[in-house]
């Protein structure tokens, strides 16, 4: 039996997992506000980078280490912003490009709001398949569960928003995304979110239980607990889709201080209210 790991290894690995998501989503935020100029060496140095964690997942797989763990963490955090960069930047969406359709209700409105985004959600299910490939059999698998688990949250959080959620994340969208806003939709409720906060919170229960259990090893340990921290504040994210978010006050240095806000607000209450 192995010895669990430490509070202090735990509360290490937790501040990690939240830095990196707070700076990696502020650096991606930043990335997309820059110039026309700059988008075509902002992608093309990113995608190098991408592909040097894709080597690196492959590498660190064979590494159960604590290291191994967070350099598997690392790597896949950097390959799924590589993917959002891209999104956020207009290159990988979907055919539509259109604003929603006013007469859009339901199945045609799923259609169409599937069809602004379908490329990106291929690309990302094809990259987990990578992911896993590369990692298939070896002792740290960090990695791929850190990527499949950004990708079930991504997919709750597009389903929660087609449903009608109080506060879509519209902030984040740059000025070239803009008409993906009347896809959104307002809501008080939606009989997905409660599901959704209920599987994030046995999610991370689990991992808890991983990160503690003597029979884990140190490095699957420290694994569980980058993911925990994942999970819990991707539940965090899911509960801001009903309250104010904070978005400006985490990243306020990232999204500048255009007047989007209000304008959203505009499309949303032109194109989306009817669904109430």
């Amino acid at each position: 039996m192995m010895e669990p790991v430490s509070a202090s290894q735990i509360g290490v690995a937790m501040a990690a997992s939240l830095v990196l998501w707070w700076f990696s989503t502020g650096a991606i935020l930043w990335l997309v506000r820059r110039p026309r100029a700059a988008a075509g060496w902002t992608l093309g140095l990113s995608s190098l980078v991408a592909v040097i964690a894709l080597i690196g997942l492959a590498v660190v797989a064979r590494d159960q280490s604590v290291f191994g763990a967070y350099w598997a963490f690392g790597f896949a955090l950097t390959v799924w912003g590589w993917h959002e960069l891209g999104f956020l930047m207009g290159k990988i969406t979907g055919p539509r490009r259109t604003p929603c359709p006013p007469t859009a209700s339901g199945w045609m409105r799923f259609r169409v709001s599937a069809e602004t985004v379908i490329h990106h959600e291929i690309a990302l299910v094809a990259t987990a398949i990578v992911i896993a490939a590369l990692a298939w059999g070896q002792p740290n698998q960090t990695g791929t569960l850190t990527f499949a688990l950004l990708l079930a949250m991504r997919l709750s959080t597009k389903l929660n928003i087609f449903l009608g959620v109080r506060n879509p994340p519209i902030t984040f969208l740059p000025s070239g995304l803009t008409y993906l806003q009347t896809y959104f939709r307002r809501a008080r409720f939606n009989a997905l979110f409660p599901l959704s906060l209920a599987l994030s919170v046995i999610a991370a229960i689990l991992l808890g239980h991983a990160a503690t259990d003597a029979a884990t090893s140190p490095g699957m340990a420290i694994g569980a607990c980058l993911m925990m921290a994942l999970a819990l504040l991707g539940l965090l994210e899911h509960a801001f889709l009903m309250m104010p978010s904070p978005d400006r006050t985490l990243w306020g240095w990232a999204l500048g201080d255009d007047d989007k806000q209000s304008r959203a607000d505009i499309i949303l209450a032109a194109a989306g209210e009817r669904d109430r």
